[in-house]
């Protein structure tokens, strides 16, 4: 009888794959499955040119030999196949690193569609750190990162949506000893990793979730376009500098001046003369995902120093 209550109380869509839309049929599977790592995968072309892009379709699947699988699809939308995927075929190497909450930002920064041969360290602001045994480059501030060859490309399909799983053998890892705890474990805290959910969502170790809003399908100009004065901030963070960098434009002077003249506050931060007051401001902005007055504040302060 509780048995037929629960069931009566619970109405279930059922979906057959074959029956809706892949972009469709995406959205359930994300929603539904996780929270899921993210393997911020760093490749080379053929001719060396660095490429730097996450994937959540990702786990560690064997300690001896130590491998891990990501799997780059093939886009749903016109069904080509990924950079990443196409530099592990041509060269056989990968580096993975994982992502905390301090580069998240950057990450989903650099997920932006950016032409072959765009270096996403440079756009999103990462550090390329010169990796011990393959040839791409490591991101230097993730906390762990994973030297690995590819034993395997198991594709499973021809068209849009289908993986290709990318069997990864680990030849070197290394780790922050930042995220060590006294008997030199990893410790969960300190590392602070973060996890793709459903939509703009994601999960942070111990802290629940929050929202990155997904890069611009046009493309944001990067970290590498912002004001030098502005990019070496003592004051922004590198997520600062992601959210600032994911706009596909700078404001324009009219835009700066009528956001200046219609803001006491934005005027009196202005008026100290004190760039990291000014930066902290704009912080405050970015905190609330006010980009625009961010980035309106920020150059209206450039503007003042010429």
């Amino acid at each position: 009888m509780r048995m037929a209550i629960f069931a009566q109380s619970h109405i279930m869509i059922s979906i057959e794959p074959s029956s809706v839309k892949t972009a469709e049929l995406h959205r359930y599977l994300l929603g539904a499955v996780g929270p899921r790592p993210i393997a911020f995968a760093s490749t080379v072309d053929e001719s060396g040119k660095p490429n730097l892009s996450p994937y959540s379709f990702f786990n560690v699947f064997s300690s001896n030999p130590p491998v891990m699988i990501f799997s780059p699809n093939r886009r749903v939308r016109n069904n080509t196949t990924k950079h990443t995927l196409e530099n592990a075929e041509a060269t056989g190497e990968v580096v993975i690193n994982v992502v905390n909450f301090d580069i998240v930002q950057q990450m989903s920064l650099s997920s932006t569609e950016y032409d072959k041969g765009v270096n996403e360290f440079e756009k999103s602001g990462l550090t390329m750190l010169p990796s011990d045994k393959v040839k791409p480059f490591r991101v230097a501030e993730s906390p762990v990162q994973f030297e690995c060859k590819v034993r395997e490309i198991i594709k499973l399909g021809e068209t849009g949506g289908a993986g290709n799983l990318i069997l990864c053998e680990v030849l070197k890892m290394h780790i922050s000893e930042e995220v060590l705890d006294e008997e030199g474990n990893i410790d969960q805290h300190r590392i602070d990793l973060v996890s793709r959910m459903g939509g703009n969502w994601y999960s942070r170790s111990n802290m629940g979730l929050f929202e990155v809003p997904k890069p611009l399908a046009t493309l944001g100009i990067g970290v590498d376009r912002i004001p030098e004065s502005i990019r070496l901030s003592k004051v922004l963070t590198g997520n600062d500098l992601g959210k600032l960098g994911n706009v596909e434009a700078l404001p324009t002077p009219d835009e700066v001046e009528a956001f200046i003249s219609g803001n006491i506050e934005a005027k009196s931060v202005l008026s100290s003369d004190d760039e990291k007051k000014i930066h902290r401001q704009a912080q405050l902005y970015l905190e609330t995902d006010d980009v625009s007055s961010a980035w309106n504040l920020l150059m209206a302060a450039n503007q003042i120093k010429k």
